[in-house]
């Protein structure tokens, strides 16, 4: 509390109120002064009697009774004896919002906090003030214990003037919790509805994307010889072209049934155009035209931060939408695939948004709507032997520039192509890739390496395991010129990569 130095205005003179007993194991904080020179007594209150206590300190039994109110003048309140600042007299419950010790907070109720709520101390606050100080707290700087001279009439004036204020605040606190007994209950369910929301969405928000996206994403309902399953996909032509992940269609490879369901519920039949394997995606068709056809974007220049958004069918939720940040990029996870081995290792970018087992081969977009990946797989920890399923905020997807030449492939081949280096791999003990095997007449045979050389660079990317190399090399297309740093820069070799047809069977 900041103390006022000012003195009373003359036309307002303070009025004091009786001073409260201090609290069991509490010092007094401040001691009034003595009443001001010129300061009298109102004219309502009878005068001191000589054989009693103090005015100031009205004895219970001998009370002085109350002045009659003159006109125009309102009489102090002063609660009843006992009764607690925070509710109507007679009730003994204490009102929300006040802790009670031994409270915890559950779903969102406030705790008590320290030196609020709960019960008053003993003998009660003073006119419904909180209590000036804590109990095993220090107390309060700046007031003192016993003041002296003018120092001591300020602090005490300052002590009145807080007494006063609470005091009007139980006035206040009495009158709300009487009408609220009283008076008739206010109801959620009588409020009048609120205005219906028009307008378009704010443009880059998620509802925007949203109403952009939602249209073009498709949910697939695949059964096999042996196996039945679900997952998302993407038009990408208005005759019934859809991407989605290899994962997700190929246990109807062989004779098996694909059904798409579309955003307003209309359902078609499809069969597999191609898929490859080592980067887990496919391309189905569809038995339907006039379809929205989504947005593609690109990945080379996502940053890590930037918002997403990740659409799908999770656990057959078709139409959920859940978004999140970049959290990674050029994340090396194997994924999808017949094996889970090396061969299916994809240069992922990783997501909080949350991704589900359904989310397969959904598009996660960017908040424009452009589709920046294709939501593949998610990091499940395990315990006690066994994977937990579901989001843990770890998800990836596989870039939208890798999976688009992919796609284009399949779509004009029916084949795709895997980018190859020529070399085998493994895990460095001291980092990096080290190569246990060369192709002969393949890339890196025609660039100089040999077994036993460990690449630790490729181009401005630091390679630290084997997948990094892998997964580095397939974020290229055939044909691209890299530069491989060795030995952590004892050389460098410049090599063209190449590429190799796909096998599926």
């Amino acid at each position: 509390m900041t103390e006022d130095n000012r003195e009373p205005k003359p036309e307002e003179p303070a009025r004091p109120e009786p001073a409260a007993s201090p609290a069991p194991g509490e010092g007094q904080l401040a001691t009034p002064p003595s009443a001001p020179s010129g300061d009298s007594r109102p004219a309502a209150e009878p005068p001191p009697s000589p054989a009693g206590p103090p005015a100031s300190e009205p004895s219970p039994s001998q009370a002085a009774p109350p002045a009659a109110a003159t006109p125009g003048t309102t009489t102090p309140y002063s609660p009843p004896a006992g009764a607690s600042p925070y509710q109507a007299a007679g009730d003994q419950t204490p009102r929300r919002g006040f802790g009670v010790p031994g409270e915890r907070v559950l779903y969102g109720t406030a705790a008590p906090q320290a030196g609020l709520g709960g019960p008053p101390p003993p003998g009660g606050y003073r006119y419904g003030a909180p209590p000036m100080g804590v109990p095993g707290q220090p107390r309060p700087t700046g007031v003192a214990e016993k003041p002296r001279g003018r120092a001591g009439l300020v602090a005490g004036l300052a002590v009145l003037a807080l007494l006063v204020g609470g005091g009007a605040g139980a006035v206040g606190g009495y009158v709300v919790a009487d009408n609220e007994s009283n008076g008739a209950a206010t109801s959620a369910l009588d409020q009048p509805r609120p205005a219906e929301q028009t307008g378009n969405a704010p443009a880059g928000s998620v509802e925007a994307v949203a109403e952009k996206v939602l249209p073009s994403v498709v949910q697939l309902q695949v059964r096999g010889r042996s196996s039945a399953g679900e997952g998302s996909g993407f038009v990408i032509s208005s005759d019934g072209l859809i991407v989605t992940n290899n994962h997700v269609v190929e246990a109807a490879a062989e004779n098996g049934q694909i059904v798409a369901v579309f955003h307003d519920g209309s359902t078609a039949s499809a069969e597999i155009v191609g898929r490859d394997p080592t980067s887990d995606v496919a391309v189905v068709r569809a038995e339907k035209s006039g379809l929205p056809v989504s947005e593609l974007g690109r990945s080379d220049d996502l940053r890590v931060g930037q918002g997403v958004v990740a659409f799908g069918s999770p656990f057959e939720l078709s139409g959920t939408v859940t978004s999140g940040i970049v959290s990674a990029l050029q994340r090396p996870t194997r994924a999808g695939g017949e094996d889970g081995s090396q061969a299916t290792v994809m240069d992922a970018i990783q997501t909080d948004a949350a991704i589900n087992p359904g989310n397969s081969g959904g598009p996660l977009v960017n908040m424009q709507g452009q589709v920046i990946g294709i939501n593949s797989a998610i990091y499940s920890p395990t315990g006690g032997g066994q994977a937990q399923g579901g989001s843990v905020g770890i998800g990836f997807a596989i870039p939208i520039d890798q999976a688009r030449r992919t796609a284009d492939e399949i779509v004009k081949t029916g084949k795709a192509t895997q980018t190859i280096l020529g070399v085998t791999v493994r895990d460095n003990d001291a980092g990096g890739a080290l190569i246990v095997d060369v192709t002969a007449n393949g890339p890196g045979a025609n660039a100089g390496l040999a077994d036993g050389d460990v690449v630790t660079k490729l181009d401005e990317r630091r390679i630290d395991t084997s997948d990094a190399l892998v997964a580095a090399v397939r974020s290229h297309k055939p044909g691209d010129k890299v530069r491989l740093e060795l030995d952590n820069g004892s050389r460098t070799v410049e090599a063209t990569l190449a590429g190799q047809p796909v096998e599926t069977e």
